[in-house]
């Protein structure tokens, strides 16, 4: 019964230790990634400010062909929400609100995940000229991962794990555009 104890205890002393440092973990995500499209500035934004556009490059909305996509309010403008459905995990249901429009520059817009996680993140997107012809473009993600769970967040490799369905998002614009 002693040794039992003493597991025991040991158990609540590693579980006590990891929720203590879970206190001074980052809980704060944020994932941005670029690229230069060969189009002038105000071709680009006009493109990528509406949200049945964003499907056409986006790498989440090509990866199951059945999703279930809706979209309400006037595309493009500040409330227009995109909603999709998918049984695929890796897309699952949610939608997508633009909360601001700086028109030409930046695109705001709020994520609400329902399935398979409930959560909400910030996006992004902007664009810059670079040249006449040269538009560098800027996608990006931002969010909160809640207290005890932010212990996971360096082991999670956010800046990977959702850099790399940026950057291929835009590499898919840039070729939309450049075509």
């Amino acid at each position: 019964m002693n040794m039992i104890k003493k597991i025991f205890f040991g158990l609540l002393g590693i579980i006590a230790l990891l929720l203590i440092a879970a206190l001074f973990m980052p809980k704060e995500y944020a994932v941005e990634r670029e690229v230069t499209i060969n189009k002038p500035v105000d071709s680009v934004f006009k493109y990528v400010k509406y949200l049945k556009n964003q499907n056409e490059f986006s790498v989440w909305a090509n990866i199951d062909p059945n999703m279930k996509s809706t979209f309400t309010g006037t595309d493009g403008a500040v409330g227009a929400i995109s909603a999709w459905e998918s049984k695929v995990k890796e897309v699952g249901i949610g939608e997508q609100e633009i909360t601001k429009i700086n028109e030409g520059k930046r695109l705001d817009f709020e994520i609400r995940f329902k399935e398979p996680m409930n959560d909400t993140a910030m996006g992004f997107m902007s664009t810059e000229m670079v040249s006449e012809n040269q538009t560098k473009v800027k996608w990006g993600i931002n969010g909160i991962i809640p207290y005890p769970i932010n212990l996971m967040l360096p082991f999670m490799k956010m800046d990977q794990m959702i850099g790399n369905d940026l950057q291929k998002g835009l590499e898919n614009l840039k070729a939309k555009m450049e075509n």
